[in-house]
């Protein structure tokens, strides 16, 4: 298990990445309603995903690594809200951690590199969806200056019940 102590870096992923992060993500698909996904994916098909966010841009993928060992503790992106072209300067963000990376800052790390890197993009709102109960979630959207402005009621189905989305903005 990795010291509190670990040194992060935040860097831009890249595609040495990706079988690291698929297995991240596969974790949140399996055992949580955190994505509605609902089938776990092979690295292949996440390729796509990966390749979809540049190192420049609005639309950015971020990763937390542990300095010594390089493991991947988190990542973080921000990508289209809608596909409609007046939604270009609106972008939804998330974060992800390793199961045993939270409470120790990552997601803060993450979201300050994003916002760092976002602050010269034509970028003007961030919007967050959170599936409750998720309060380690919500304080780190709020540390953030998200701030609550509704909840779309049982949007999704996973796990054999229905599950709502409480949407979060900020202002870029």
């Amino acid at each position: 298990m990795p010291s509190e102590r670990t040194e992060v870096q935040v860097r831009p992923g890249v595609e040495d990445d990706l079988a690291a992060l698929t297995d991240l993500y596969n974790h949140y698909v399996r055992e949580t309603p955190t994505t509605f996904d609902t089938r776990t994916f092979t690295s292949e098909e996440r390729r796509p995903w990966l390749l979809s966010y540049p190192e420049d841009g609005p639309h950015r993928l971020m990763v937390a690594t542990d300095v010594d060992s390089q493991r991947i503790l988190g990542y973080v992106t921000s990508g289209p809200f809608r596909a409609k072209p007046a939604y270009g300067t609106t972008v939804e963000v998330t974060v992800y951690l390793a199961p045993d990376a939270g409470g120790r800052g990552i997601g803060t790390l993450l979201y300050e590199a994003l916002f760092e890197a976002l602050a010269d993009e034509d970028v003007h709102r961030a919007l967050a969806g959170v599936v409750p109960p998720n309060e380690a979630s919500v304080r780190l959207h709020e540390r953030f200056g998200f701030r609550y402005v509704g909840t779309y009621r049982e949007v999704g189905r996973k796990f054999g019940r229905y599950w709502d989305v409480a949407w979060y903005e900020k202002e870029l």
